[in-house]
């Protein structure tokens, strides 16, 4: 399983904000991610020529619009279909 969730250091402890489906004393791998590290740079990922390329691409709103109205059904459809897994 693969969870990705927001959590608060504190006195030493990692600690979720919200709970967990994990057993008691149940192990596993953490990975940890300043998320303001990545809000503030996020220009930093990529190189100033993917930039550049990415302005003169030509494309347009209504590139985007046709493209999307292409992908079946609808995010709200996809959010409330991950809801009933859970």
């Amino acid at each position: 399983m693969e969870k990705r969730l927001q959590a608060v250091y504190k006195n030493g402890v990692l600690q979720p904000l919200e709970p967990l489906p994990l057993e008691e004393m149940q192990e596993v791998t953490v990975t940890i991610t300043d998320s303001t590290a990545i809000d503030d740079d996020l220009a930093g990922c990529f190189m100033p020529e993917e930039w550049a390329a990415a302005a003169r691409d030509g494309i347009t709103w209504d590139d985007v619009r046709q493209a999307l109205s292409k992908i079946p059904g609808s995010l709200s459809e996809a959010v409330l279909a991950q809801r009933q897994e859970r």
